[in-house]
């Protein structure tokens, strides 16, 4: 049914999709396992705190995609369930982060955000002010909804010009931006860190979690005992 040729080059094609897909993912998994690997909750907490000030940066500086995966990250369950951390944590900056990305109205907030930060660009007397990074996943959905869901012809026969119009807008922006120097200087270090920090499975976050602050309930307990049992080899 399929060549090897041809899997290669759908492949190719996406690949750079999949990066930043790839990418999200691991930043979503290294800022939740840095939270749960201190072993005291005070660690913990100014961790969630070092996070919440990243992703404060991010917004600011219109780096809507890390701040998503930061926000992301933060909300996995082995992170979420650890109470007694969060409640060291001052988590009024957090709250207005996450109001900002709230899915609710179709990413309303979020949208809203994203236009002023387009805007800023537009005016922008700074490569710092000029740099905006989307929500990806949400960038692509809309404009595989859009092409995918308008017709390339009206009903008449004509061109469906409006449909091509939007989407050369949505991509020019993004090539705009794309082109934006960045403004910082990179740190080896950090890019190093960044790459190559090991990261928790998800079985290993909850893990972690549950004996950073024990089960609450009784499938807590059951699924600690199993895990212990199959990572740590313990009954």
């Amino acid at each position: 049914l399929f060549s090897p040729q041809t899997c290669f080059s759908d492949q190719k094609k996406t690949s750079n999709l999949e990066a930043y897909v790839k990418w999200f993912n691991r930043l979503c998994y290294l800022v939740a396992t840095e939270i749960c690997m201190p072993a005291k909750k005070k660690q913990r907490a100014q961790v969630i705190e070092f996070f919440i000030d990243v992703a404060r940066e991010c917004f600011n500086i219109g780096n809507f995609n890390s701040l998503m995966a930061i926000i992301s990250g933060m909300n996995m369950s082995p992170v979420s369930r650890l109470k007694k951390t969060w409640s060291k944590v001052k988590t009024a900056k957090f709250f207005i982060l996450e109001h900002q990305m709230d899915p609710t109205g179709n990413f309303y907030n979020y949208r809203t955000a994203l236009r002023g930060a387009a805007h800023r660009s537009l005016t922008a007397h700074s490569n710092r002010e000029k740099i905006v990074i989307p929500f990806f996943s949400l960038l692509i959905k809309d404009i595989y909804f859009l092409n995918e869901g308008c017709a390339n012809r009206l009903p008449n026969g004509h061109v469906n010009f409006e449909k091509f119009l939007e989407l050369a807008k949505q991509v020019g922006e993004f090539i705009t931006w794309k082109q934006v120097e960045c403004p910082f200087e990179q740190d080896p270090n950090i890019i190093h860190y960044l790459h190559t920090a090991p990261i928790f499975t998800e079985d290993g976050l909850y893990l972690a979690s549950y004996e950073s602050e024990s089960p609450e309930n009784q499938t807590e307990k059951d699924r600690w005992k199993s895990l212990r049992s199959t990572i740590l080899g313990k009954t």
